[in-house]
C-alpha cells in the first residue's frame, strides 16, 4: 500500500482524520460546530469540518457515508460520493441527510463521514463512428437479471 502526502490545516478542536484500522480505507472525519445541530426528518445540511486540504494533482479525496451512521441513525451523505478536487482549497463540508422518521442531533466532533483519497485519471475523447459489440451491448438498468 502507497502512502500519499497531503497538507492538511485544522481549524476545529478535533483530532485529525485517522484510519481506524490497518485495512481501513477511509478515514473518520467529524463535525466542527460550536452547537449541537438537529435534522428533521428529509431535512440536509452543510456540516463544517474546519478542514482544508491540498491534494496532490492526480488525485481527489472522497467524502462518503459512515455506515453505523445510517444504519443507528438514518443519516447519510448526499452527493455521494461527494468529490474533493485536487484544485479546491477551502473548508470541507459534509453534506448530511437525515432519512429517518425522528429528528436526529449532530454533535461538535461527531464523526459524520468518510474520507478516502483515490488515484483518477482523465478521460482523452477518442471520437468515433461505432463502439465494440459486448455480450450486454445496450442493455441498460436491471438488463443482466442478477439480482
Amino acid at each position: 500500500m502507497s502512502v500519499v502526502p497531503v497538507k492538511i490545516i485544522n481549524r476545529s478542536d478535533n483530532a485529525l482524520p485517522a484510519y481506524a484500522t490497518d485495512g481501513a480505507s477511509g478515514m473518520d472525519v467529524r463535525a466542527h460546530l460550536n452547537e449541537p445541530v438537529t435534522l428533521a426528518p428529509l431535512e440536509r445540511k452543510l456540516i463544517p469540518t474546519g478542514l482544508f486540504v491540498e491534494i496532490p494533482t492526480g488525485y481527489e479525496i472522497q467524502v462518503r457515508p459512515r455506515s453505523g451512521l445510517a444504519l443507528k441513525q438514518g443519516i447519510t451523505c448526499l452527493n455521494s460520493p461527494g468529490t474533493i478536487d485536487a484544485d479546491y482549497r477551502g473548508e470541507i463540508g459534509v453534506i448530511l441527510i437525515n432519512l429517518s422518521s425522528q429528528e436526529q442531533l449532530i454533535q461538535p466532533g461527531d464523526r459524520i463521514a468518510q474520507l478516502v483519497l483515490q488515484q483518477v485519471a482523465r478521460a482523452e475523447w477518442s471520437t468515433d463512428t461505432s463502439l465494440s459489440e459486448t455480450a450486454r451491448s445496450q442493455g441498460g438498468f436491471g438488463h443482466t437479471g442478477i439480482q
